[in-house]
């Protein structure tokens, strides 16, 4: 028997069944068309096609709100913030996702107050709401907002705990962060992480490792990113015991396939001199990832193997790794520890390649670099190229004319930096009194010391008295520099006195030198450079009863004076000089040349200053001494073996000597070349019988 509903739709043939299949076709079609259209519009938006994204966009005929979340968030996470704004009060429903979005996305682009105004105009918040916010306020340092908003939260996860504490961290406030870690009522390995992590960022990498002893106690396991901040950690302090019982554990839970634990472990074996081990690590997984190879670049060069470290970067770039900030940096340093300004320039080619020159930590190392290795023309053009200068940037260029002794290009540029609004720092301070005492500009060294030493903000450290003490010593003012000493609020160590006996040596002041070098030697009973300046200043006296006396001192306390060298760079070789030395297979062709030179410099009207041929010795000694000088022969070696007209660059250990001075800027004259000499205290730039010193130094 056929019930009711069978037998009318057998007497009654309606179409309903035919109708329901289409509605059911079409409907499938759209749910497909939308799927599609997600699918391609998240593709846009992952590849940067913002434009095409949008015009996809207008075409979807039906466009819910996860489609607005996704073209506005794609807007924001590309700075294109005015266009997300705009699409987002186009939206016709906002549910809370997309109101989170937003917020998010205004933080993200950098305006704090817009975020704070959509927060405020929500209707509804969910804990993620607040915890964004607090979060925006954390990332612009407003942390007294983000503690009121944090009391505020009407409900807290512990995701909202965790970004108070990594917060807090962040802005070096760890000790609030440890007293929000324990008043926590549930804490995850996330929480233990931030909190090691904050700990080993704030300098207390002791209390990091400490922290992760009490965390495997309490049976939290860790995560790859946990083994990252307690390497990092042993690694800043040098714990190798703990580090390699990590390593052992990283190995067990067979993390060590995890690029950044690799990297890890590379960097704490290198901190820790094991550079064997960290090449080990290295070549046990070859990745292919520049985060790898840049730590083993770093590694090299901290352990100063940095022609290794060049080798490792030239590898990484033949298999195809593509250079970043950080290890472009690292090749750079090391191009600076070989003095080798033709490398740097090869890598600063690289630079160029691939789009890095204008980076403010690539162009901060080519300024290093390139003012380290004497050429600060090209340091002042790279500086000038940088897109967004920031504090590092300014303190290199200026560190770098203050050694060059420019001190007048150190004040324009400081004068640009506070036009720029950039705050100076201590660093900033010392390349300032740098300049002023390598320049003898007394009144500016005053002006500043007395504006900085007043500013709260800058802390008056060693450095900067010793600099003073520069300032006022070169310049004559010696009662001055030591009445400076004998106020200052911390006890001086042998720096501040020894700038002080230099000072006194340059004027010949024997009282007060011998003033300084007593405190030196009750501080540093074995100092060997008080003992050589003052030895130096008795021989130039001619009280050579004195010398012998510090000799002998020196003797019998076993203090070694350090030999002074010169040595020049070329093709990546090292060329090394003493005094005399006739060790170099062109050393029959450099003598030859610098008696050449000494007949040239005799027609100049040159005579040797013989107060600084520190023997007592007959004249005719002295002036051969002081014509094989270390520095002399470095200049000697540079003549003939580069080319006519090319720069020549000097470096040596110590004090470029008086007479040397003299001749270096007639050498120059005769020759018809630019001789750069870096002693150790400053560049000498000698052209056509004058030296960017101005015979000050």
């Amino acid at each position: 028997m056929l019930t009711f509903r069978a037998t009318f739709f057998r007497k009654f043939k309606f179409p309903h069944t035919f109708v329901s299949r289409s509605n059911f076709s079409k409907v499938n079609h759209t749910e497909s068309s939308n799927h599609s259209n997600k699918s391609l519009l998240t593709h846009h938006l992952k590849n940067h096609r913002l434009d095409k994204a949008r015009v996809l966009f207008d075409k979807i005929p039906v466009r819910d709100v996860t489609l607005y979340t996704m073209m506005v968030t794609g807007y924001a996470r590309n700075d294109r913030l005015g266009n997300a704004l705009e699409l987002f009060d186009e939206m016709p429903v906002k549910d809370i996702v997309s109101w989170n979005s937003m917020i998010k996305g205004c933080l993200d682009c950098g305006d704090l107050e817009m975020a704070r105004t959509l927060f405020d105009k929500m209707l509804e918040r969910n804990v993620v709401s607040w915890t964004t916010m607090v979060n925006g306020y954390l990332q612009f340092g407003r942390v007294e907002m983000a503690e009121r908003l944090f009391q505020e939260m009407p409900a807290k996860d512990v995701a909202a705990w965790n970004s108070m504490i990594h917060g807090y961290c962040s802005n070096g406030r760890v000790e609030d962060a440890m007293k929000l870690f324990e008043e926590m009522p549930h804490r995850n390995v996330i929480t233990w992480t931030s909190m090691i992590g904050g700990f080993d960022q704030n300098g207390k990498s002791n209390e990091a490792l400490f922290l992760f002893g009490k965390m495997v106690g309490s049976g939290v396991e860790s995560t790859s990113t946990t083994l990252v901040c307690v390497l990092t950690a042993c690694a800043n302090i040098f714990h190798l015991h703990l580090g390699v019982q990590i390593h052992g554990q990283i190995v067990k839970l067979a993390y060590h396939f995890d690029e950044f634990i690799s990297a890890s472990l590379v960097t704490f074996y290198s901190n820790c001199k094991q550079i064997d081990n960290a090449c080990k690590v290295f070549h046990e997984i070859m990745h292919k990832n520049v985060v790898v190879w840049t730590a083993l670049v770093t590694g090299y060069g901290s352990n100063c193997k940095h022609e290794d470290a060049l080798k490792v970067f030239g590898d990484m770039i033949k298999i195809g790794v593509l250079p970043n900030q950080s290890s472009l940096t690292s090749a750079l340093n090391s191009c600076c520890g070989l003095e080798a300004l033709e490398r740097g320039k090869e890598f600063h080619s690289v630079a160029i390649k691939f789009g890095l020159e204008t980076d403010a930590f690539v162009g901060n190392s080519l300024i290093v670099m390139y003012t380290k290795c004497g050429n600060i023309s090209d340091g002042i053009a790279v500086f000038k190229r940088i897109s967004e200068k920031n504090i590092v940037s300014w303190n290199s260029v200026i560190v770098g004319c203050a050694q060059h002794g420019f001190g007048l290009w150190t004040l324009t540029l400081f004068s640009r930096m506070i036009r720029a609004k950039v705050d100076p720092d201590e660093i900033t301070f010392t390349g300032l009194l740098s300049a002023c005492s390598h320049s003898g500009m007394l009144q500016k060294g005053r002006s500043f010391f007395k504006n900085f030493s007043q500013d709260k903000s800058i802390e008056v450290k060693l450095e900067h008295y010793a600099c003073m003490v520069g300032v006022l010593g070169r310049c004559g003012k010696l009662e001055e520099a030591e009445e400076l000493i004998n106020n200052m609020p911390i006890k001086a160590n042998s720096m501040v006195w020894l700038a002080l006996l230099s000072a006194s040596r340059m004027h010949s002041n024997v009282d007060v030198a011998e003033r300084a070098a007593k405190h030196i030697f009750d501080l540093e009973p074995h100092c060997s450079a008080a003992y050589v300046l003052l030895s130096n200043l008795y021989a130039s006296a001619n009280r050579w009863g004195d010398v012998s006396r510090i000799r002998g001192k020196m003797k019998h306390s076993g203090v070694v004076k350090q030999a002074g060298s010169s040595w020049v760079t070329l093709k990546g070789l090292r060329h090394e000089f003493l005094s005399g030395d006739r060790s170099h297979p062109l050393s029959e062709q450099i003598f030859k040349k610098l008696d050449w030179l000494g007949g040239k410099l005799k027609d100049f009207g040159y005579v040797p200053d013989q107060q600084f041929a520190l023997h007592d010795v007959e004249v005719e000694q002295k002036e051969e001494m002081l014509s094989y000088h270390s520095e002399r022969l470095a200049i000697g070696f540079g003549l003939i073996s580069t080319v006519e007209g090319s720069t020549i660059t000097v470096m040596k250990n110590l004090r470029v000597c008086g007479d040397c001075h003299s001749a270096i800027k007639l050498i120059a004259k005769i020759v018809e070349r630019e001789i750069i000499v870096r002693d150790s205290s400053r560049f000498h730039h000698f052209r056509n019988g004058h030296c960017s010193c101005g015979d000050y130094w």
